[in-house]
C-alpha cells in the first residue's frame, strides 16, 4: 500500500519545526542566564514547550501522510510519544544549561536525545495500529537514527553555543534554527520512508475509536501555536525585563561609584579625600610593618594661595589647585598617594627607602610648583611650597602621629623662609602645641583689649625734628608678658586673623591720631604696616575710608606701608588699589625697599611718597662697600622719582652721618627713637630737646 503527501501540510511542518527549533534556542539562552526558581521553571516551561514543538511537528507530518484507508491514532500512544519528545527536550535544555559541554557529554547527549526523538517519532507511527504491523527497511529505518543522533548533536552543539543574547546572536539563532527545522524535518521523512504498508493493512485506531486525524489536526495546530506563541511572547517580555533590569543595576552600580568617588575623594581636584588618606596611610603601616620598610608623610601648603584667591578670585583658585594637583601628581609613582585635604593642603604618602629618597622628591615637588610660573585666566602667577616630612616609623607608628608630625614640620618650613621640606623633629612637636595655644589665645586677644600699639618716631634732617610716627603692634600675653609682632604675626596670617587684627590696628591709629590732636600735639603723620592679605583684601579702600571719617581724621595724616614683594604681586591690581588710596589723599610707603623684585617701570606708575631702606642695608653701612652702594642707588633712584626716603634700623652715629651725607631724608631707629607708648612718645621728645 503507497501513501501520498499533502504539500501544504509538509510544508506547515517544516515551518513548525523552524519555530520549535527557535524556541529550544531560546530557552536555551533563558536556562542559562538564569538561576535558581527561575532556571527551573524556564527549564519546565521550556521544555514542554520544546517537546510539544517537535512532537506537533512530527504529527503534521503524520497528517500530511495520506492512506487509501480511514486513519486514527490511539490516545494512549499518542500521550507517550508526546511524553518522550518533552522528555528528550528537557534533557538537552539541562545539558546545554551547564558551565561546559566536552565532546564526550556532547556526543552522549546527541544519542540520548536522538534515541527519545526516535522514540517519539515509533511510538506515534504506533500510534495508529495498523493491522498487520508496519514493516521498515532497515536501511532507512538506520539512517532515521543515524539523522536524529546527528540533528541532536548539532543542535545541542548550536544551541549551547548561542545561548547568550546579543543583536548578531538573535539573528544566528533563526539560521540555526531553520538548519534544526530541515534536519528535524529530515529525520521525520526518513522514518516515514521507511514505513511499509501491506496491501491489505487498515488502521487498527480508526476503528477502536481512536482520535480522528481533523480532530487531531486542529488540536496540534491549536496547541502547537498557542503554546510556542506564548512561550516566545514570555520569553520576548522576560529578556526585555532582564534587559532593563540589568540597565536599572548599571545604572545603580555607577550610581553608587559615583557615590563611593565623591564620599572618598575631592571633588574639585578629583584626588583622595582624608577619609581615603586615612585608610591608605593605616594600609601602608601595616604593609611597612609586615615587610620591615619605610615611607614618608609629607605635608604641602601652598605659599600665599589666600593672597591669590582674595585678589583673582576663588574659580582662579580652584584653576590653580587643579594645576598644582596635575603637577604634583606628575611626579609621583604608581604606589605613592596624593591627597587634598582642603584649601591649598595637600598630603603625600610616599614610598621612601630612606630620608634621601624623601628629600628628593619633595625637592622635585618644590622645583615643580616654584620655578615655572602658573598661568591661571590670563594671569602670571608664581607661587612656592612649603613642605614638612615624617618619617614611619621613626616619627610614628600611626596615621595620627605621621599627620601631625608632618604638619608640624610643614609650619617649621613656613616659619624659616618657606619654599621649602623640612623633616620633623621632636622639638617641633612642643611648638607645634605652643602654636595652637597661642593661636586660640590670639583669638581672644583683641576681646580681652591685650592689644596695643607702641609708635617709633620719625625723625627729618638736617635738625632731626620728629615728623612722624610708625605704629607697631605688641600683645600683652597675660602669661608670657610684651610680645613682639614676630611670636604671633605669622600664625596670624596663616590662620587669616590678620584681617580683624589689621583692621583695629588700622581703627586704632586714627582714634590715637585724633586724640593727640585734642591734646593739642602736633603729629603730622602715623604709618601702618599692611600685610599683603589686608593689601589684596577688596574691602581695604572701604575699611581705611570708614576709620578716617569715623575719627575725624585727614586721610594726609595716614601712611600705609606695602613691601616691594607685595606692591610687584600683581602690579596692575596694585595700581589699582594705590590708585583709590591716593585719590583719598593717603600717603604710600614702599617698605624693605632692595629685598624683593621691583620692575623699574613699575615702580615709576605707583603713586607712592616714600621709599623705606630695609635695616638689612643699614646695619653694615659703615663696613660694607656694597651696602653703601645699593643704598646710595636707593637714595638717587627715590630722588629721581621724587619720592622722600626713609632710613629704618639706624642704631649709631656713624649710619645717620653716612646717610645724612648720602642725602637720606627721614630716619626711624633706636638711636633717635625707640618704639613705646602712645602716653610715652610726647614725654620723650621733650627730654630729648631738653638735651
Amino acid at each position: 500500500m503507497t501513501g501520498t503527501y499533502n504539500e501544504i501540510l509538509v510544508l506547515f511542518s517544516l515551518l513548525v519545526a523552524i519555530l520549535a527549533s527557535y524556541t529550544a534556542l531560546d530557552m536555551a539562552g533563558r536556562v542559562a542566564t538564569t538561576q535558581g526558581t527561575a532556571a527551573r521553571w524556564w527549564l519546565a516551561g521550556g521544555a514542554f514547550a520544546m517537546g510539544l514543538g517537535v512532537w506537533s511537528m512530527h504529527f503534521v507530518g503524520m497528517l500530511a501522510f495520506d492512506l487509501p484507508i480511514p486513519l486514527g491514532y490511539d490516545l494512549t500512544l499518542t500521550f507517550c510519544s508526546m511524553l518522550a519528545a518533552v522528555g528528550s527536550s528537557a534533557f538537552a535544555l539541562w545539558l546545554v544549561s551547564r558551565p561546559q559541554l566536552p565532546h564526550r557529554r556532547l556526543l552522549l547527549g546527541a544519542v540520548l536525545m536522538g534515541s527519545g526523538i526516535a522514540l517519539m517519532h515509533y511510538i506515534g507511527m504506533a500510534a495508529l495500529q495498523m493491522q498487520p504491523g508496519i514493516d521498515y527497511h532497515p536501511g532507512w529505518f538506520t539512517l532515521s537514527i543515524a539523522i536524529a543522533v546527528a540533528a541532536s548533536g548539532a543542535a545541542l552543539w548550536i544551541a549551547f553555543h548561542l545561548r547568550s543574547g546579543g543583536r548578531r546572536k538573535y539573528l544566528l539563532r533563526a539560521l540555526a534554527a531553520v538548519v534544526m527545522g530541515f534536519a528535524i524535518v529530515g529525520m521525520h521523512y526518513t522514518g516515514m520512508a521507511a514505513a511499509q504498508f501491506p496491501t491489505d493493512s487498515w488502521c487498527g485506531a480508526a476503528r477502536d475509536g481512536g482520535v480522528p486525524t481533523q480532530w487531531l489536526a486542529i488540536l496540534v495546530v491549536v496547541a502547537t501555536v498557542a503554546i510556542m506563541g506564548i512561550a516566545l511572547i514570555v520569553s520576548v517580555l522576560d529578556r526585555q525585563m532582564h534587559s532593563r533590569t540589568h540597565h536599572l543595576a548599571h545604572s545603580l552600580a555607577r550610581a553608587n561609584e559615583e557615590l563611593l568617588q565623591a564620599a572618598l575623594h575631592d571633588p574639585l581636584t578629583r584626588l583622595p579625600n582624608r577619609i581615603l588618606l586615612q585608610d591608605r596611610i593605616e594600609q601602608a603601616i601595616e604593609k611597612a610593618r609586615r615587610k620591615h620598610e619605610q615611607f614618608a608623610v609629607m605635608f604641602l601648603d601652598l605659599d600665599g594661595f589666600k593672597g591669590i584667591n582674595d585678589a583673582y578670585g576663588h574659580q582662579a583658585g580652584d584653576t590653580l589647585l587643579v594645576e598644582v594637583a596635575t603637577r604634583v601628581r606628575g611626579l609621583l609613582r604608581g604606589q605613592d598617594t596624593l591627597s587634598r585635604l582642603g584649601g591649598d593642603e595637600f598630603v603625600l604618602v610616599v614610598a621612601a627607602t630612606d630620608p634621601e629618597d624623601a628629600a628628593m622628591v619633595a625637592q622635585r615637588i618644590i622645583d615643580a610648583i616654584g620655578t615655572t610660573a602658573l598661568h591661571v585666566h590670563g594671569a602670571e602667577l608664581q607661587v612656592t611650597a612649603s613642605m614638612g616630612i615624617a618619617l614611619y616609623p621613626s616619627d610614628g607608628d600611626s596615621e595620627r602621629e605621621l599627620m601631625a608630625h608632618a604638619d608640624a614640620a610643614m609650619y617649621h618650613t613656613k616659619d624659616n623662609g618657606r619654599n621649602g621640606y623640612t623633616f620633623f623633629a621632636p622639638s617641633m612637636n612642643i611648638s607645634a602645641h605652643q602654636q595652637l595655644k597661642l593661636l586660640n589665645e590670639l583669638r581672644r586677644a583683641v576681646e580681652r583689649d591685650e592689644l596695643v600699639l607702641y609708635y617709633q618716631p620719625k625723625f627729618s634732617a638736617p635738625h632731626y625734628d620728629m615728623v612722624g610716627a610708625e605704629a607697631l603692634l605688641r600683645w600683652r600675653h597675660p602669661e608670657l608678658g610684651l610680645l613682639a609682632p614676630g611670636a604671633f604675626i605669622p600664625a596670624a596670617e596663616r590662620s587669616g586673623l590678620i584681617l580683624p587684627i589689621g583692621d583695629w590696628v588700622l581703627d586704632e591709629a586714627c582714634r590715637q591720631m585724633r586724640a593727640w590732636r585734642e591734646e593739642g600735639h602736633g603729629v603730622t603723620n602715623v604709618a601702618i604696616n599692611l600685610s599683603p592679605l589686608q593689601f589684596s583684601s577688596p574691602n581695604l579702600v572701604a575699611i581705611v575710608a570708614d576709620a578716617l571719617r569715623r575719627h575725624d581724621v585727614p586721610a594726609s595724616s595716614l601712611t600705609l606701608e606695602i613691601t616691594e614683594t607685595t606692591a610687584m604681586r600683581d602690579a596692575d591690581a596694585s595700581l589699582g588699589i594705590l590708585d583709590e588710596l591716593t585719590r583719598m589723599g593717603v600717603k604710600i610707603s614702599i617698605d624693605d625697599f632692595g629685598t624683593g623684585y621691583s620692575s623699574l617701570l613699575y615702580l615709576k606708575r605707583l603713586p607712592a611718597s616714600e621709599l623705606k631702606i630695609d635695616r638689612a642695608f643699614v646695619r653694615e653701612l659703615e663696613s660694607n662697600a656694597e651696602d653703601a652702594a645699593i643704598v646710595s642707588s636707593i637714595i638717587a633712584l627715590g630722588k629721581t622719582l621724587n619720592l622722600r626716603v626713609v632710613a629704618e634700623g639706624v642704631e649709631t652715629l656713624g649710619q645717620r652721618q653716612q646717610l645724612r651725607r648720602l642725602g637720606c631724608d627721614l630716619y626711624q631707629g633706636y638711636l633717635m627713637g625707640e618704639p613705646m607708648e602712645a602716653d610715652a612718645l610726647f614725654a620723650a621728645q621733650a627730654a630729648r630737646q631738653r638735651a
